[in-house]
């Protein structure tokens, strides 16, 4: 077992760039194209999306704690970054994608009872499916993934820094929302679990908490208000990259502008006050609490600026997260279901 990251079959294997990525796809449709054509199916965020719902359905059942449940879901991004979707059941790969999950991460399942479990919430698209095709298909991921299973996630980066920033129970607890929102982007496949720790704090140290403290499935807010939200965020979050960046020029011997520095910190402090404006009242206790806000994030990007932490890297995920968010108020869970339903029946792969 790989102890560090840098180590690890996921950095050297499973790690691509966008293009990368959007090519193996592509290679996978091109393999029959009558195929797809035949059976179209939602753009990729939303079967993330849905997947993601059907795995946390599942593993609610099971009592399966969340670090197994993450894990399953990189499985299955790895498995059908190999495999064209409509050559599978999903359903089956969910089960048995999790059922090796649980094993991996030291909270095994018996594999009857994941079975009987996905039989009673998928009893439509699980009818003959057993233990021993179950038993088969574990193999087939294992096989696809070529026996790398270990996984690296984002939450042990966000409890070891929650010391370092002073973040408070309400924003661990909303950069931890933002990690488990992330399994529902490409994101795991393209940036190092530290990275996307790094973007979560960022951005629950900018969202209001009227934004995705619920989670991109219980955001409390809709429409366009939401989008502008949405929208502030992305700017605060990115104006403290950009101080960052700039800190880091300097004591890297970049151009000599100092002023750069405190106008990225000056502008980020009046965005997060722009965006506090609504919600923070003319009390003392809320004006304290906007003020340690601006803090953190001002500590926040200095802390930035003194590591060798790949901030372009970090801009990207925050644009894909909050992109994402933005995708999620038009995700149909029964245009979805019905789709994938619909090339599973035709070809008889719920037998």
């Amino acid at each position: 077992m790989a102890a560090s990251y840098w180590d690890s079959t996921q950095r050297k294997h499973w790690q691509f760039t966008k293009d990368q990525l959007a090519t193996m796809r592509r290679n996978l449709e091109d393999e029959d194209t009558g195929l797809v054509q035949m059976y179209p199916l939602p753009v990729t965020r939303h079967l993330n999306i849905y997947f993601n719902q059907q795995i946390n359905r599942l593993g609610k059942r099971l009592g399966v704690r969340q670090q197994a449940l993450a894990t399953a879901q990189i499985y299955i991004k790895r498995f059908y970054s190999k495999v064209e979707i409509r050559r599978t059941n999903p359903y089956m790969i969910i089960a048995t994608a999790l059922y090796l999950a649980c094993k991996m991460e030291e909270c095994p399942q018996h594999i009857r009872l994941i079975v009987n479990e996905a039989k009673g919430l998928w009893p439509a698209d699980f009818i003959g499916i057993d233990t021993s095709k179950v038993g088969e298909c574990e193999f087939f991921i294992i096989s696809e993934m070529n026996s790398h299973l270990i996984v690296h996630q984002p939450y042990r980066t966000l409890t070891s820094l929650q010391g370092e920033f002073s973040l408070g129970n309400e924003e661990v607890a909303l950069a931890w929302s933002v990690i488990n929102d992330h399994y529902m982007t490409d994101l795991p496949l393209l940036y190092p679990p530290h990275i996307i720790a790094l973007t979560a704090i960022l951005l629950a140290l900018v969202l209001r908490p009227s934004g995705v403290a619920g989670g991109a499935g219980n955001t409390g807010t809709a429409g366009g208000g939401s989008a502008n939200i949405y929208q502030a965020s992305l700017n605060i979050a990115t104006a403290t990259l950009a101080q960052a960046q700039a800190r880091a020029a300097l004591q890297g011997g970049g151009p000599q502008t100092p002023s750069l520095s405190q106008q990225s910190s000056a502008g980020t402090a009046q965005m997060l006050s722009q965006g506090s404006q609504g919600s923070q009242g003319d009390g003392t206790p809320e004006r304290r609490s906007h003020e340690a806000r601006v803090g953190k994030v001002t500590r926040f990007g200095h802390w930035l600026a003194d590591s060798n932490i790949d901030i372009e890297a970090m801009v990207d995920c925050a644009q894909e997260l909050i992109s994402f968010y933005e995708c999620h108020e038009q995700y149909n869970d029964k245009i979805t279901q019905e789709q994938i339903k619909r090339f599973i029946k035709a070809r008889g792969l719920d037998k």
